[in-house]
């Protein structure tokens, strides 16, 4: 998507350790026009998926999430870090190691909003390493419910876990692919796509 990738050729800092910062508009301070353009391009991309929920992982994902809803005309929920009192009942519960932060964590869905009859978009930010995509697609297959795709943002080509994540069978949609970035001269590169690819 060269709107997306334009914005993170102007906005975008390459910094030490494989990070590309780009909270300026998309996971702090939040550029609402640019995600609609983003949630038009998923609903195309997804356009012959039975779609009827929206699933992601707080907290950056839920800004893309919500405005993808609206094209969807689905409900989002947002796996949660940690458990409240103001969650009753049974949960399906995974555990994500997270690249930016450099831990462990469990994430958590109520059972009572992820069932058989739910047919899931997965939409989050960034796809590094792919840990967080497998924890909420087990969460998924826990709740019999079916994985009719992937949207992500910004994917980091470089690393496995696009990879990883196609090797599953699922519909995966990276609206930009950075196959490399350099932090001395802040050069961001992004794969181009091969004859026929939409």
């Amino acid at each position: 998507m060269k709107l997306l990738e334009g914005r993170i050729q102007k906005d975008g800092v390459v910094k030490a350790g494989g990070v590309l910062k780009v909270d300026s508009f998309l996971n702090h301070q939040m550029d609402v026009e640019l995600f609609d353009a983003m949630a038009e391009e998923w609903k195309r991309l997804f356009a012959n998926r039975p779609i009827n929920k929206i699933l992601t992982i707080e907290a950056s994902g839920i800004g893309i999430a919500c405005i993808a809803a609206r094209h969807f005309h689905v409900p989002v929920v947002f796996a949660k870090k940690a458990k409240s009192i103001n969650i009753d009942g049974e949960v399906y519960a995974t555990p994500i190691h997270s690249f930016t932060h450099g831990r462990e964590y469990e994430v958590i869905v109520s059972r009572k909003y992820i069932g058989p009859e739910d047919h899931v978009l997965i939409l989050d930010d960034f796809l590094a390493n792919g840990c967080a995509l497998e924890g909420l697609m087990s969460l998924v297959k826990d709740a019999g419910a079916v994985v009719e795709g992937v949207g992500i943002a910004i994917e980091k080509g470089f690393q496995r876990g696009g990879d990883r994540i196609r090797a599953t069978g699922a519909q995966v949609e990276s609206l930009a692919i950075v196959d490399s970035m350099d932090e001395k001269t802040g050069l961001i590169r992004f794969r181009t796509k091969e004859a026929g690819e939409q």
